[in-house]
C-alpha cells in the first residue's frame, strides 16, 4: 500500500506537468486537459485499492490510514496547486499574467491564514471520513484500530496550525517600512560632490 501511495503523488506529477506542457509550450489544449484529467482518476484508484484490499481482509494497518490521509490532502489541497502550476506555466510560455504574490503582512495576511487552515480542516475531515468507510471493510472498529493511529498526531498538528494561523488574526503581523524614495533634497545629497564642481566652473 505505501508503495502505491509513493506512485500515486509520482503519478500525479507526471500528469499535472505533462499536461501543462501538451497545454502550453506545445499548444495542444485538448491532450493537456486529458493529461490533467489523469491527476485525480489516481485518487480513485488509490482509494479503490485500498477498499478492496481490506474487503479482501488485508490487515488494516497504518499504510491504509496514510492512503486516507494522502486521499484528503489531495481533496483540500490539489486544486490549488493545479492552479498555482498552471499560473505559472501560462506566464513563462503563453505570456499570462505573472502570479499574485500572496499577502505577507497585515489583515490580507491574516485572512489568508485562516483560509488555508480551513483547508486543512477540510483535509482532516475527507480523510476521517474515509477511515470511517474503512472501518466496516476491516471488520469492524477493533480490526480497525489499526487505521486511526494517524489521526493523534496529525490533530496535534491541525490544533498547533489552528494556533499559529490565527494567531495573525489577533495579533496582524506588521507592514514592512517601504524604503524612502524622491524625499527633499535626497538628490542633491546623493550628487552633492558632482553639482558643487559644476558650479565651480560655471563662476570660473
Amino acid at each position: 500500500m505505501v508503495a502505491l501511495i509513493v506512485a500515486c503523488e509520482i503519478g500525479f506529477w507526471v500528469f499535472l506537468l505533462a499536461g501543462l506542457v501538451a497545454r502550453y509550450p506545445m499548444r495542444r489544449r485538448r491532450a493537456g486537459a486529458v493529461l490533467l484529467l489523469g491527476a485525480p482518476l489516481l485518487d480513485v484508484v488509490l482509494l479503490a485499492a485500498a477498499a478492496i484490499d481490506l474487503r479482501r481482509g488485508g490487515a488494516a494497518d497504518l499504510a491504509h490510514g496514510l492512503a486516507a490521509v494522502y486521499l484528503g490532502v489531495t481533496v483540500a489541497f490539489g486544486h490549488d496547486l493545479v492552479r498555482w502550476a498552471d499560473v505559472r506555466f501560462a506566464h513563462r510560455f503563453a505570456g499570462g499574467p505573472p502570479p499574485v504574490v500572496p499577502p505577507r503582512a497585515g489583515r490580507a495576511h491574516a485572512a489568508r491564514e485562516r483560509r488555508q487552515w480551513s483547508r486543512h480542516l477540510l483535509a482532516y475531515a475527507v480523510a476521517a471520513a474515509l477511515l470511517a468507510a474503512f472501518t466496516p471493510l476491516a471488520g469492524g472498529v477493533t480490526e480497525a484500530a489499526g487505521l486511526w493511529r494517524v489521526m493523534a498526531p496529525w490533530t496535534v498538528v491541525l490544533v498547533i496550525d489552528f494556533i499559529i494561523s490565527f494567531s495573525y488574526t489577533i495579533f496582524p503581523r506588521a507592514e514592512k517600512p517601504s524604503r524612502p524614495h524622491d524625499l527633499p533634497g535626497s538628490g542633491n545629497q546623493n550628487a552633492g560632490p558632482a553639482t558643487e564642481d559644476r558650479a565651480r566652473a560655471e563662476r570660473g
